[in-house]
């Protein structure tokens, strides 16, 4: 959540960065000022008259002390007056309050400036690309490799819940449990605590990392118990700090998990939901960071390298690209996306992001930290997919098919207990 103060200070400079994002908030920000002012004034308000009834309590007991009765009493009723006034101003007060919070809740995170311009995924920069792309002549798609070797039923977790829920089995169902303790293997030597969440937050949780209101309609919601299935790790992970007063030699903070994911996708058609293209229910392994707002970028970039180690163990093409303002989601300050390269498919998909929200979720979590001078300070918070497994798992499938089968990237033979299928 961008802060008040930072409106009150730069409202037209937040306009323009926000418009990067493609967003037009000239009318939520003026309505925030607006409704600030009111705020404002009615805390003065109450201010002044609780500071008139401390005044006329002093008053009422030297009265009172000398017998000045009447006098006293008459200046209890003002008190009694002035306290009924303050009962009805706090109420407009936490009004407004409500109204307020709302609009901040409502305008996504300042882009960094070093986001590039453009509105689509097409103008998103591509700041690095390795490996060598296999032609596509004879290859077959992940869905057919899955369903030849017996990998993947969709059919079958079609019946059971629906479009988009597989069924992994035998080597298919291991290569999954090897590439999660593979990764979890990877982020914990990288000194990242490993930590198995809940996969399922309450409204407070969603609020905290942005998920709400921005992405309701995205997001299963166990409507008796009002809490939400995650649609990543990162929002269980980020949250075990809301509401958190951390101290500076506790920093950095780095975390890592595993947990299913659910996202409805509504809206989603065509090839680009193909087999493992895009799914209702998936696995991945998310990176947390919380930093201290100097270190959050050199962390950032601390956090690519390592997905970037991750892609050059499994040998696997991939390019890193740094989202354009439109491509941005609504909490990122600054987002690199990973995509790895299709072979059957000729085509990138897309398996990490890795994203700096700088002091957006921190401010709705209430995450702080007392820094060095003893002020409490807005933490950073970071996170990145270290990896999503689907998109992986079909492009291992495709990059590693042979003519006899499909080769186990080497540093997965261990964990699989299997060189190919």
């Amino acid at each position: 959540m961008i802060s008040i103060q930072t409106i009150r200070e730069n409202a037209e400079w937040v306009i323009e960065r926000l418009a990067i994002k493609h967003i037009d908030a000239k009318t939520v920000i003026s309505q925030i000022l607006e409704i600030d002012e009111q705020r404002r004034s009615v805390q003065k308000e109450v201010d002044d008259l609780k500071a008139q009834n401390n005044k006329m309590a002093k008053e009422i007991g030297m009265l009172f002390k000398s017998g000045n009765t009447s006098e006293a009493n008459a200046l209890k009723e003002n008190v009694g007056v002035a306290k009924e006034t303050i009962k009805k101003l706090d109420a407009r007060f936490a009004e407004l309050e409500g109204e307020q919070l709302n609009l901040l809740l409502s305008l996504p995170n300042i882009p960094h400036e070093k986001v590039p311009q453009g509105k689509l995924p097409a103008d998103n920069v591509t700041v690095k690309q390795s490996g060598n792309l296999r032609p596509a002549d004879g290859l077959l798609p992940h869905w057919e490799l899955a369903s030849k070797y017996n990998l993947i039923d969709f059919e079958l977790g079609n019946k059971i819940a629906g479009a988009g829920f597989p069924v992994y089995r035998g080597k298919g169902a291991r290569l999954q449990r090897a590439l999660l303790n593979f990764f979890l293997d990877q982020n914990t030597a990288a000194g990242y605590e490993e930590t198995q969440p809940p996969i399922v937050v309450n409204e407070d949780s969603a609020y905290g990392t942005g998920q709400l209101p921005d992405k309701e309609g995205q997001m299963y919601h166990v409507t008796e118990d009002n809490l939400y299935l995650i649609p990543t790790a990162e929002v269980p992970l980020t949250n075990i700090y809301r509401d958190v007063l951390l101290n500076e030699k506790e920093l950095p903070i780095k975390i890592t998990g595993y947990t299913p994911c659910f996202r409805r996708e509504a809206g989603s058609y065509g090839k680009d939901v193909r087999g493992l293209n895009r799914l209702h229910q998936f696995d991945k392994v998310e990176i947390v960071q919380v930093q201290k707002p100097e270190d959050s970028y050199a962390a950032l970039d601390e956090m690519v390298a390592h997905v970037e180690g991750i892609l050059n163990k499994l040998q696997l093409p991939y390019r890193i690209l740094a989202l354009c303002g439109g491509d941005m989601s609504f909490a990122s300050a600054f987002t690199y996306d990973f995509e790895v390269y299709s072979a059957a498919q000729e085509r990138w998909l897309e398996v990490s992001s890795v994203s700096n929200f700088e002091s957006f979720q921190a401010n709705r979590l209430k995450l702080r930290y007392k820094n060095s001078e003893g002020k409490n300070q807005l933490a950073h918070t970071l996170n990145g997919s270290s990896l999503a497994f689907p998109r992986i798992l079909a492009c291992i499938l495709e990059n590693y098919q042979t003519y006899d089968g499909i080769k186990i990237p080497d540093v997965l033979v261990p964990y699989c207990g299997f060189d190919s299928i």
